[in-house]
């Protein structure tokens, strides 16, 4: 548990240097990659006003860096729905805070099974609501 406390409390003291020091498009790079960490696929499905309100910033000025991104052929977006296409390149365009982060996460708690990456959208569980309750299909 302290461990975990520890690594949440590096990871919200480096958003506020982030949020102070760096670029709406440095934070959303940021802000995807600290996402796609906790996912095990390459989609993420939230608005951009979702993504303003996370990074205490107007929408417009998330529109005009996403914009950007998918320009560079970084990530593409659709209407809630953003794919990360260059992780790599993701990551590059970072600022050092998600690098932080991540390295104090990982030392922290190595003993958490890695990030295994579902490789099609077809395999992504899933679950939709139908008439007598939740129906599961995909992904086994």
């Amino acid at each position: 548990m302290l461990r975990y406390t520890q690594a949440l409390i590096t990871q919200v003291a480096q958003t506020a240097v982030c949020n102070r020091h760096h670029t709406i498009d440095q934070q959303l790079c940021r802000w995807l990659l600290l996402s796609m960490d906790r996912l095990s696929h390459n989609r993420l499905t939230m608005t951009q006003e979702f993504i303003a309100n996370m990074l205490g910033v107007r929408r417009p000025g998330v529109t005009v860096a996403a914009s950007k991104l998918e320009h560079l052929g970084v990530i593409s977006y659709e209407r809630g729905m953003i794919r990360v296409m260059d992780r790599a390149r993701l990551e590059s365009l970072s600022c050092e805070c998600y690098r932080v982060v991540k390295r104090e996460t990982d030392l922290l708690l190595h003993y958490l099974p890695q990030r295994q990456v579902i490789a099609h959208a077809d395999d992504i569980p899933t679950v939709t609501l139908e008439q007598g309750g939740p129906a599961r299909r995909g992904g086994g």
